[in-house]
C-alpha cells in the first residue's frame, strides 16, 4: 500500500512543495498524496491549511488527517484532481509559522518546569498564538505564573537551539525524560521515535512543528494559571 512521506518531519519550513495523488475519496471530497508538507494535527497541534493545484483547477485544503499510511487532504468545493495526477501545494505559512513558534513556546515551558520540578505533563493543547499546558503540581499560584514568564523568555533569549533526530523505540526506553506526558500516548507501533531537542534545556519525543532557534519564538506572555484539580495545574502562554 502507498505511504505518505510526512515531510514536514525533516523540514519546518518547507512552505511549497510538488507531490502525486495517490487516491481520491469523492465521498468525503478528500485527495491522499504521496508526499506533504502539512502537518495533520496531532499531540495537541491543529492541522495545517492552504491551497493545491493542478493542471485546471485549485482548491483551499482546509482539513488534514493521517489515516493508516496515508494523510488525507480535505478540500473546500467541488473540484479535485484526478488520481496518480500532480499537484503543486503551498502551505499557509503565517498561520504555520505561527503554530511553530507557540509549539516551541511550549516545549520551552515544559522544559524549565521539567528542570526546577521534575513532574510530568498530563494535558495540553494549542492554537496560533496561544497554548497551555497542565502539569502534575501540587499547588499553583500567581507567582508560579510569573516565575515560568520570566524562565521562559530567559530562555528565548539565550536562542538555544532546536534539533530533530530519530531514535530506536529501544532506546528511548532507557531515557525516561524522553517521554514528558503523564502517559506514553504515542503508539507503541511508532518506532523510531522523532526527538525534539531545545539544546541544553529539552529533549523529547514529539511529532509536531517547531522553529530552529528559542530566539525565533517571540515574547511569551503567561496570560492565566489554574487549578483543575488535586496535583493538576494549567498554565496558559501567549506568544508576540
Amino acid at each position: 500500500m502507498a505511504a505518505t512521506d510526512p515531510l514536514y518531519s525533516t523540514d519546518a519550513y518547507l512552505r511549497q512543495f510538488e507531490a502525486a495523488v495517490v487516491d481520491v475519496d469523492p465521498a468525503g471530497h478528500r485527495i491522499a498524496l504521496n508526499r506533504t508538507a502539512f502537518y495533520p494535527g496531532g499531540g495537541g497541534q491543529p492541522h495545517d491549511v492552504g491551497v493545491v493545484r493542478w493542471d485546471g483547477g485549485e482548491a483551499s485544503v482546509t482539513a488534514v488527517k493521517t489515516e493508516g499510511p496515508l494523510i488525507w487532504h480535505a478540500l473546500a468545493g467541488d473540484a479535485y484532481p484526478d488520481p496518480d495526477s500532480e499537484v503543486e501545494a503551498v502551505l499557509d505559512w503565517e498561520r504555520r509559522h505561527l503554530l511553530m513558534r507557540t509549539h516551541t513556546a511550549l516545549h520551552v515551558l515544559c522544559g524549565v518546569i521539567w528542570a526546577d520540578y521534575g513532574v510530568a505533563v498530563t494535558g495540553g493543547n494549542m492554537k496560533p498564538g496561544e497554548g497551555r499546558l497542565d502539569f502534575e503540581l501540587d499547588a499553583m499560584s500567581a507567582d508560579l505564573g510569573q516565575w515560568a514568564e520570566r524562565r521562559i523568555n530567559e530562555e528565548i533569549a539565550r536562542a538555544r537551539r532546536i534539533m530533530v533526530s530519530f531514535v530506536s523505540r529501544a532506546e528511548a526506553a532507557h531515557d525516561d525524560a524522553l517521554i514528558r506526558t503523564k502517559a506514553d500516548l504515542i503508539p507503541a507501533s511508532v518506532d523510531p521515535l522523532r526527538v525534539i531537542d531545545i539544546v541544553g534545556l529539552d529533549k523529547q519525543a514529539d511529532g509536531g512543528t517547531h522553529v530552529a532557534t528559542t530566539a525565533e519564538v517571540g515574547r511569551v506572555t503567561v496570560t492565566k494559571t489554574e487549578s483543575k484539580g488535586r496535583a493538576n495545574k494549567r498554565i496558559r502562554i501567549a506568544v508576540s
